[in-house]
C-alpha cells in the first residue's frame, strides 16, 4: 500500500523519525493499521524529470529487494537525494536496510 495524500506525507514528516544519508533519507512513523504503507518523494533539487523517474524506480527496486522481515505497522518515506539516480538499487539497499534497522523496523 502506498502513502499519496498531501497531509499524509506532512504528518510523517513532522511526528516522524528521520534517518539521514547522502544517498537517501528515510522518515518512519508508526501507524495505527496493521499494514505497512510506503512513500517517495523526489524534489527538483534531484535533476530533470528522467533522473526523477529514475530515482522513483531504483527506490522502489531497493524497496522490493528487501528482505520480508519487515514488520508492518509502520508508514516509511523515501526521499531521494542527488546521488540516489546515480545508485544501482542493490547499493541502496544496504542503506535502506541500516535506516529500517536502526529506526527497529526489520526484526
Amino acid at each position: 500500500m502506498s502513502i499519496k495524500q498531501n497531509r499524509e506525507f506532512q504528518r510523517i514528516y513532522s511526528k516522524g523519525k528521520s534517518f539521514v544519508s547522502p544517498m537517501l533519507v528515510t522518515y518512519v512513523l508508526k501507524n495505527r493499521k496493521d499494514s505497512l504503507r510506503m512513500g517517495i518523494t523526489t524534489s527538483k533539487k534531484t535533476g530533470n524529470a528522467v533522473r526523477r523517474n529514475r530515482s522513483r524506480r531504483v527506490i522502489r527496486e531497493a524497496f522490493r529487494s528487501m528482505p520480508r522481515e519487515i514488520r508492518p505497522g509502520f508508514d516509511l518515506i523515501f526521499v531521494a537525494r542527488a546521488k540516489t539516480p546515480m545508485m544501482k538499487s542493490t547499493d541502496l539497499s544496504r542503506v535502506m536496510t541500516q535506516h529500517l534497522k536502526s529506526a527497529g523496523v526489520i526484526k
